[in-house]
């Protein structure tokens, strides 16, 4: 069977189904707010039927050896890198407003994850320790956990899902993928190239709101969990995770800050700020969203910034656009709200600010830039998740420095500067899981990507994604057998030999 948009199904034993007497919800477009399709509204007494599945397709994948797993992870490297991208982009493109080519860009980074946790599983299964005793071996093994569950966000939602997709199957679990509800439709087309690699029932994917979530992480038959989403969701994930002893990966967004040091180079900065701050209309967990601006470049950064702002072009993800749509109302109404107090606050609007003219259907909102803005104002607080360029001036490095650290957030941190000495000093000081310095929101599969603070828990990528998702076993085995000094009887001479004892 073949996926229909408009079908209402789910992704079970490498096919497209639509469950009985299942519920169902349209997916609208944020653009034209147009009916997309519509996806399931799972039970909970599906999702556990589901993971029950993928247990039992997770036990014959462990027993794959090393190098065979490895070429079926390259085989679906290949699918992937090999496939015409468009209708999967198409579909996110009217789901979740991302401009097209942001969405073929999402896509083309997904193969090489693939790729780089094949040979990752196949280089290292664990580890031989000096022996404490002659006629031992004595080693450390590494083994999945079982059923994986990826609770997946709507502004990347393939590359994010195969991030952690790719070190779960390369370690040995099965796949059980929970999207987005925004972002459900091209979610379940990209199921495709897993469909014809990959094993009947070890990756799946099942739609629905929080409840399938919860019920996914509680089963009996799922043993780890990656979310990435907002912070109150992450907590809810983290707190049921916790009480089954599940071990969880979070992603829970950020309210990242960037430096404009005086020695910036501007003519790189602010193309990279306006990258920064309105790529995917700022819908990004690391978009920068608090700035600090020193006082001598202040004035000609934002002026630049501004005039970049003020070109990008507005409009629906298929048209010719650099801004499309905020996911859905809700999004563009805090957006408006933070905004708004900001003004209340004593910040100026220097562009933006404002539902773009002629565009009054859809959650559209202009790239805004706001100056002097205070550390304590709501915006400088909390994660905007929106195209918000929140300035404050700064009159030297190391206020800045102190400022980005004042936050309960720590996922990224980008500093703009040619002087080496302030790299380093950003590098050493800055209090997030990641640093950019000249090149923000740039990734390595190489290495761990995640965040401190109320950012998240662990790391996705690198050598710390693949051990999320195996377990250490430690094994000794005695190849000369001997009875042992230490074991019974005690000899006499051990005992204590005080008054009135032996």
């Amino acid at each position: 069977m073949a996926f229909d948009p408009a079908a209402g199904q789910i992704f079970r034993a490498n096919d497209w189904v639509t469950p009985q007497g299942a519920a169902f919800r349209d997916i609208i477009d944020p653009a034209d707010l147009s009916v997309v399709g519509r996806i399931v509204q799972a039970s909970p007494a599906l999702a556990e039927d589901m993971a029950r599945d993928a247990l039992a397709a997770q036990r014959e994948w462990k027993r794959v050896d090393a190098k065979t797993r490895a070429r079926l992870m390259h085989d679906l490297a290949n699918e992937i890198a090999k496939a015409d991208m468009h209708d999967v982009a198409r579909l996110m493109v009217l789901e979740m407003g991302k401009p097209y080519p942001e969405a073929v860009g999402e896509l083309l980074n997904v193969a090489p994850a693939f790729r780089y946790f094949a040979e990752m599983a196949r280089d290292d299964a664990g580890k031989v320790a000096g022996t404490t005793q002659t006629g031992s071996f004595q080693f450390a093994r590494y083994e999945p956990y079982g059923v994986s569950v990826h609770i997946m966000p709507f502004n990347f939602p393939i590359l994010l899902m195969c991030w952690t997709m790719a070190a779960s199957l390369a370690a040995g679990n099965a796949c059980i993928i929970k999207p987005a509800e925004a972002t459900s439709l091209c979610t379940l087309a990209f199921m495709e190239h897993f469909r014809k690699v990959l094993p009947p029932g070890l990756v799946s994917c099942l739609t629905g709101g929080a409840d399938v979530a919860q019920a996914l992480i509680r089963s009996r038959n799922t043993h780890a969990i990656a979310f990435t989403g907002s912070v109150k969701s992450g907590r809810a994930v983290a707190m049921a995770s916790a009480e089954l002893f599940k071990p969880a990966i979070i992603e829970a967004g950020g309210n990242d800050a960037m430096i404009i040091s005086e020695h910036a180079p501007l003519d790189v900065a602010v193309p990279g700020a306006t990258m920064a701050a309105f790529h995917l209309s700022g819908q990004i967990c690391t978009s920068s969203e608090r700035f600090f601006v020193h006082e001598k470049v202040h004035d000609e950064f934002v002026e630049r910034l501004a005039g970049m702002a003020r070109k990008l072009r507005i409009g629906h993800g298929l048209e010719e656009t650099e801004i499309g749509p905020l996911v859905s109302e809700a999004a563009r109404a805090k957006v408006i709200r933070l905004v708004a107090e900001a003004r209340e606050q004593g910040a100026k609007i220097v562009c933006g600010g404002r539902v773009p003219p002629g565009r009054n259907v859809g959650w559209f909102y202009e790239p805004t830039i706001l100056t002097g803005c205070t550390p304590q104002m709501t915006v400088m607080r909390d994660e905007i998740f929106g195209p918000v360029a929140a300035i404050c001036k700064v009159a030297s490095f190391e206020e800045a420095l102190a400022l980005a650290n004042d936050s309960d957030f720590g996922l990224g941190a980008s500093v703009f500067t040619t002087d080496l000495k302030e790299a380093m000093q950003a590098a050493e000081t800055l209090e997030a899981g990641m640093v950019w310095v000249n090149n923000p929101l740039i990734d390595n599969d190489a290495l761990p990507f995640g965040g401190w603070k109320m950012s998240g828990l662990g790391r996705e990528l690198g050598r710390q994604g693949l051990d999320a998702f195996r377990r250490s076993k430690m094994v000794v085995i005695d190849h000369e057998p001997a009875v042992q000094d230490w074991w019974y009887p005690y000899p006499k001479e051990w005992f204590y030999k005080g008054k009135g004892r032996v």
